[in-house]
């Protein structure tokens, strides 16, 4: 994969974590007090951190 590409990928997938984050931080509500929610919460949290992580050894995997 060629450097402009990884770069492509990486702006892609930054741009990706923005909405993300915007999108979290336009939900309203509080999760505390309602032990599912709070489950949940925390289970997405941990998907999204294993698949960052996944992208991140992809990344550095295609950039050696």
């Amino acid at each position: 994969m060629s450097g402009d590409r990884i770069e492509d990928a990486v702006s892609r997938i930054e741009a990706a974590l923005a909405r993300i984050a915007a999108v979290a931080d336009s939900v309203p509500g509080d999760s505390s007090g309602n032990p599912e929610l709070e489950a949940e919460n925390e289970r997405l949290r941990s998907v999204v951190s294993e698949q960052i992580a996944s992208l991140d050894a992809l990344i550095a995997e295609i950039g050696e």
